[in-house]
């Protein structure tokens, strides 16, 4: 059996029925003997819990008699023994010592780094709470503080759980709350400054530690802890990692720009837009990091522009560096709108780096987003301005003499501890100096800092005066030639050629072969593609003399000493040999890859993937080019990459070109591969050009492969790119085969096939199947896809627990993979669970947090669908004007797509409710036939919709009668109501009383068997 005692006592047989232990006493009694589960409580202190200080004579016979009756009536067994009575029951069983074992597991999940593993345990703690504990216990004061301390503990522990995933703004309105009930709790004050902060409102954050340092002195006389302290120190200094998106962190001090930098910081707070100028290896980039960490700068959000091919990209790494990520399902619309989308409304410094080479589309870009979206500001770098109206310029010259020089300095004790800047140099004249000597150095390489550090690294090998004279030599020619050439070749390119000098052969020959990874290398990669033996020592050596950078097992070139090196990869003629074993090695990573996408290696390869992810779009375009057969075969190994991490806007132009590279005829053996790519050039939009085409050429494709599939993911996005206007049939089961993976995801089909047809009992076998199909081989996407309406189900039949820990797991696996989309639509469904079970607040706060993780995806449909839910529970609060305020909000946000139009159809019902709620009978009627129309007439809508339609028509129906008809459409549509529906339970009650009970049994039953017939009008 079940027993709740976090609230008033619960008690469950097996099968999931209520049990009644009797009237109060047996009640007191049982909670008691719950509260020491499974051990013996003695009888002193059930007679003082049930009869208080002055128990009456017989007490033990009475209490002897309780435990009697309570065997017999719930049937469980109580151990009589001479330490008292012991209820023979597992602890797991009771929900007060659930509770404490998964709260325990959180705070030890939060302490070890793991904030979505501890705020899912948390979660699923508090919501076994369902009101006061001890209800039934009036007199257990101790055990009562002891619990709900327990459970403020917990809170806390989530908040914290949930400012490490991000959550901070949405938690402002609940620390508020608590902060009122326990004005004193520090830890509050601390998680209310932290939230504040991480939502930009820092001037509010600094306020609390000065409310909470006045509370302290009025109430205890005491001053903010230690911990307190150092926190509203942090927040002062400005430090928040996570409102810095993709922003590098410097390693050394910045040296001799503090009037560069006044300036720059001067000009952002008059100007939108900030473009710093100069030549390459100037020092622009460090300027602008140091620039947007000052004062004011707000959340900031770092784009690098060099590694893109074309301009054509430069939306999509703005979208990438902001975290936008298209998600599970197939969703089109154009980037730039998707980009709007995500920054609209925000408060945010966007640094732009090195737009030299994309600069007309990146003027495109940022004229678009300044003139969209208010709260947006730029600080860009180029060698050229962006041309854009309200510009401000601010060149970026070379270092003078002194700031030159104690960079140079700074930079060689650094790979030279035991450098001398004021030592003597032999044979130098009288006062001739180490310091005498770095300043003609200096001035040699004309104050550029890049080429400065470059040289101060080699006084790993060198020595100061030897240095000089070779920067002498080599710079003669370059620092009197022609002016009207790029500063790049008078300078910073002198620099990187005189360094190419300083390699031996050996270095030489693996630096220009290093220029055919675009995106670093590891070293296998390496290995495998530059084909020079044991690349470990001179890959040292290169990382040692600055031409390679080391991080993470991977090596990665500098973009400027890239472009040099690789003239002379083109030079020695080994380009052409270098890029296909490049695209060769690649092919087969992504191959290796592609199967460990679907099992407990998913997130590991996807990091993988992603971190070769330039690499892998060099190879693919290489193919496309050289080798269109072995480009599908890429395509088809990347699909199911692309689709995880939301990149299929990205993939539907090169999928198009290597449609047109392979032509018409589909290469032997790689049908499948054909049909992937055909998939991959389908936008999602439905009425793109030649998108019908290349459908309906996958559909007869696909229906003509035998046998089981090399890549039974196919069927995934073949059924999400074809829309809601095909289902699979019966050649996918003998599709499928026998691989586990396939199966799972058969069922999962299955699933959504039984639940479009109002099956529920079939539907939700399928999915439990699916679940342990891929719980089996560990794929996170399947199991989130599964506990989802896994998750719905148990929420129709009323056991929203159980919902809630679904959901909460299923949150745990989208967050792992990095999926802001799905976790929007994850937050949303456990927001109606909370909904129909009367938690309203709860509610409330995640549907807000719902629409800020799809409004920072950029998902206008989805922001939609949280300001609907928003509108749901002020409606349901007794405010209906604010419900129509944000139905209203919700109906603009919704995007003019097909997959908008069930979400559409939902908010005119609640519009309708609204009026309805305002006693504007007349208006309801009209919103709710809206709704009808709409679903019924639209691809888009499906049972779900049309079942809601209907519960909606019954509220203005005729009469008791037709009401019921109704209702049980809605039935015959879902499968059934969903129980306890605030909206639907109070209709169902009024007809029932109206009508008697066949004949509303009739009416029902005439709704459920031609849903249709009820609906049309």
């Amino acid at each position: 059996m079940r027993f709740g005692i976090l609230g008033p006592l619960d008690v469950r047989t097996p099968e999931g029925d209520p049990a009644d232990p009797g009237g109060p006493r047996p009640r007191a009694l049982l909670t008691l003997l719950l509260l020491e589960a499974g051990n013996a409580v003695s009888v002193e202190r059930l007679t003082d819990g049930l009869y208080g200080e002055r128990p009456p004579a017989g007490a033990a016979n009475a209490l002897q008699s309780q435990v009697s009756r309570l065997r017999k009536r719930l049937g469980v067994a109580i151990e009589t023994g001479t330490a008292g009575y012991r209820l023979v029951v597992d602890p797991a069983d009771v929900d007060a010592h659930r509770f404490e074992r998964l709260a325990r597991g959180g705070r030890e999940a939060l302490a070890s780094g793991e904030p979505a593993r501890a705020a899912a345990l948390l979660r699923e703690a508090l919501g076994l709470w369902r009101g006061p504990a001890l209800a039934d216990l009036p007199g257990a004061r101790a055990p009562r503080t002891r619990l709900e301390e327990l459970r403020l503990a917990a809170v806390q522990d989530r908040i914290d759980a949930d400012l490490g995933t991000g959550g901070g703004p949405g938690l402002v309105p609940e620390l508020r709350e608590l902060l009122a009930d326990r004005p004193l709790s520090e830890r509050l004050y601390g998680q209310l400054m932290r939230a504040l902060h991480a939502g930009g409102r820092a001037a509010e954050a600094l306020a609390v530690y000065e409310e909470a340092r006045g509370t302290l002195a009025r109430e205890l006389g005491a001053d903010p802890s230690a911990e307190l302290a150092a926190l509203h120190l942090e927040l002062l200094r400005g430090a928040e990692p996570s409102r810095r998106a993709g922003v590098p962190a410097p390693l050394t001090p910045l040296v001799g720009r503090a009037d560069e930098l006044a300036r720059v910081r001067g000009l952002l707070a008059r100007s939108r837009l900030v473009t710093l100028t100069g030549p390459g290896g100037a020092g622009k980039t460090r300027l602008a990091l140091e620039a947007a960490e000052g004062p004011g700068a707000g959340g900031v959000c770092f784009v690098e522009l060099a590694p893109l091919a074309d301009g054509s990209r430069v939306t999509y790494a703005v979208l990438g560096a902001l975290g936008v990520r298209d998600g599970f399902h197939a969703r089109g619309g154009d980037a730039v709108e998707r980009l709007l989308a995500a920054l609209e409304g925000r408060e945010l410094l966007l640094v732009l780096d090195n737009c030299e080479h994309v600069v007309d589309d990146a003027a495109r870009t940022v004229g678009l987003l300044l003139g969209a979206c208010p709260g947006v500001r730029v600080l860009a770098t180029s060698r050229e301005a962006l041309g854009i109206t309200g510009e401000a310029l601010c060149p970026v010259p070379p270092l003078a003499a002194a700031p030159a020089a104690r960079l140079f300095l700074e930079r060689a004790v650094a790979v030279r501890p035991d450098f001398a800047p004021h030592a003597r140099v032999d044979g130098a004249p009288e006062g001739g100096s180490r310091a005498a000597l770095v300043d003609s150095v200096c001035a040699a390489l004309d104050g550029l800092p890049l080429a400065i550090e470059l040289a101060a690294a080699r006084l790993r090998t060198l020595t100061l005066d030897e240095l000089a004279a070779r920067l002498d030599d080599r710079f003669r020619l370059l620092s009197r030639g022609d002016r009207t050439k790029a500063p790049r070749h008078r300078t910073l390119h002198a620099v990187v050629e005189w360094s190419w000098e300083l390699l031996d052969d050996e270095e030489r020959e693996l630096a220009r072969r290093l220029t055919v990874f675009p995106a670093g290398a590891t070293l296998d990669a390496v290995a495998a593609v530059c084909g020079v033996p044991y690349p470990e020592d001179p890959l040292a050596s290169l990382a040692e003399k600055s031409f390679v950078e080391a991080a993470g097992g991977r090596y990665r070139m500098l973009e400027t000493i890239r472009a040099y090196c690789s003239r002379h990869l083109a030079e020695a003629g080994e380009e052409d040999a270098l890029r296909a074993a490049h695209a060769a090695y690649f092919l087969r990573f992504a191959e290796e890859g592609a199967p460990r996408l679907h099992g407990g290696e998913q997130v590991v390869w996807l990091d993988r993937l992603a971190a070769d992810h330039g690499n892998l779009e060099a190879a693919l375009r290489h193919h496309v080019r050289t080798d269109p057969r072995a480009g599908l075969r890429l395509t088809a190994a990347l699909s199911w990459y692309w689709r995880l991490r939301g990149l299929y806007g990205q993939r539907a132009p090169l999928a198009a070109e290597l449609l047109a590279a392979v032509g018409d005829d589909v290469p032997d053996g790689l049908a499948e591969e054909y049909v992937l790519c055909l998939l991959n050039a389908v936008a999602g939009e439905g009425d793109a050009p030649g998108e019908p085409e290349r459908l309906a050429r996958a559909d007869d494709l696909l229906a003509s492969l035998e046998g089981p599939l090399r890549r039974p993911f196919l069927i995934v996005l073949w059924s999400l790119a074809s829309g809601p206007r095909r289902k699979a049939d019966d050649r996918i089961r003998a599709q499928i085969g026998a691989d586990p993976w396939g199966r799972a995801l058969l069922d999962l089909g299955c699933g959504f096939q039984e639940q479009l047809a109002g099956r529920i009992a079939p539907s939700e076998t399928a999915f439990a199947r699916a679940l342990a199909g891929f719980r089996g081989t560990g794929d996170r996407w399947g199991m989130a896809n599964c506990l989802d309406p896994l998750a719905m189900y148990a929420d129709w039949r009323g056991e929203r627990q159980r919902a809630l820990a679904l959901l909460d797991e299923g949150l745990v696996h989208v967050r792992q993979l990095a999926a802001p989309e799905e976790t929007a639509d994850m937050l949303h469904q456990r927001a109606t669970v909370l909904l129909h079970g009367g938690a309203l607040e709860e509610a409330a706060e995640h549907f807000r947090l719902s629409g800020d993780l799809a409004r920072t995806a950029g998902v206008r449909d989805k922001v939609a669908t949280s300001l609907r839910g928003l509108g749901d529970v002020a409606r349901l609060r007794g405010e209906p004007a604010r419900a129509r305020g944000h139905y209203e909000e919700a109906l603009e946000a919704c995007a003019a797509n097909w997959f908008s139009v069930a979400e559409t159809a939902r908010i005119l019902v609640g519009l309708g409710r609204a009026a309805c709620a305002e006693s504007r009978a007349d208006e309801a009627a009209e919103w709710f036939e809206q709704a009808r129309v709409l679903a019924l007439d639209s691809p888009g809508t499906g049972f779900g919709e049309r079942a809601e339609v209907a519960e909606a028509l019954a509220v203005t129906a005729t009469g008791p009668e037709e009401a019921a008809r109704l209702l049980g459409a809605a039935a015959g549509l879902r499968g059934t109501l969903i129980a306890g529906d605030p909206d639907v339970a109070p209709v169902e009650r009024a007809a029932r009383a109206r009508l008697a009970p066949k004949t509303y049994e009739e009416a029902f039953e005439r709704g459920r068997r031609d849903p249709a017939a009820a609906l049309t009008r």
